[in-house]
């Protein structure tokens, strides 16, 4: 499981790094600033994540099935956190209709809470 943490959160500091670069040079000129910030968060918080991942990927004080949690519940978080923020942010170019994305946002950053909950509640609980 560590190496897929770690291969997960490699992959997504690839993307979030490659679409950063896509938001600040490619869409710059057909989104506009609210839009062009609204990406940004989306790009900066699965960063965050992603760094998250490789420091639970190695941390060894956590046993397989916190990291486990851990991880599920970071994934799913960025999955609907950053990626419905990425469609609503881009909507008007893509003309998708993405209204229906906008409860998935809170819903990802609750699963991104949670993660970083269980990582507390799981330190706490540990015996020295």
């Amino acid at each position: 499981m560590d190496k897929k943490i770690l291969i997960i959160a490699a992959i997504l500091g690839i993307t979030a790094i490659i679409l950063g670069a896509f938001g600040a040079h490619g869409l710059k000129k057909v989104l506009s600033m609210d839009q062009l910030a609204t990406f940004e968060v989306g790009v900066r918080y699965q960063m965050y994540h992603a760094l998250f991942l490789l420091f639970i990927g190695t941390f060894s004080f956590l046993d397989e099935k916190e990291r486990t949690v851990i991880f599920y519940l970071t994934l799913v978080g960025v999955l609907f956190f950053s990626g419905s923020i990425y469609f609503l942010a881009t909507s008007t170019i893509t003309h998708l209709k993405t209204k229906f994305l906008g409860p998935i946002t809170p819903i990802g950053g609750v699963f991104l809470v949670s993660a970083w909950g269980y990582l507390f509640y799981s330190i706490l609980t540990k015996k020295q």
